[in-house]
């Protein structure tokens, strides 16, 4: 199982990818939004903003999120650390359930280069 400090690492690592990343994932992480991730096994929610192509992560709290963000993601750690490391396939992933992504919908239309 994943630790805490494995899956901030994994959000950092994500967020730096997204802020070199070009063309239209770029475009895409370019939103700014408020943004929660629930690591369902840690019973932890990493609350921030996507801004400016980055993901900045604001603060960890215990339990499910405590207000709605605009982007919403909940998975495993190891899901998570699996994604940033390339070793899990996030439409499939996302298909199958083990992660979930809540957004509106030109939100998702914008996110959808993100998910290949």
């Amino acid at each position: 199982m994943a630790t805490l400090e494995e899956c901030r690492g994994a959000l950092d690592t994500l967020s730096g990818n997204l802020a070199a990343a070009d063309g239209d994932v770029r475009g895409a992480a370019a939103l700014d939004r408020s943004l929660s991730c629930h690591i369902r096994d840690l019973d932890v929610t990493f609350t921030g903003r996507l801004s400016d192509g980055r993901i900045l992560v604001l603060d960890t709290l215990q339990g499910p999120p405590r207000s709605r963000a605009e982007i919403r993601l909940a998975m495993t750690g190891d899901d998570l650390v699996a994604l940033v490391g390339g070793e899990l396939d996030f439409p499939k992933a996302w298909a199958s359930g083990r992660v979930r992504l809540e957004a509106g919908f030109r939100d998702l239309l914008r996110l959808k280069s993100l998910l290949r």
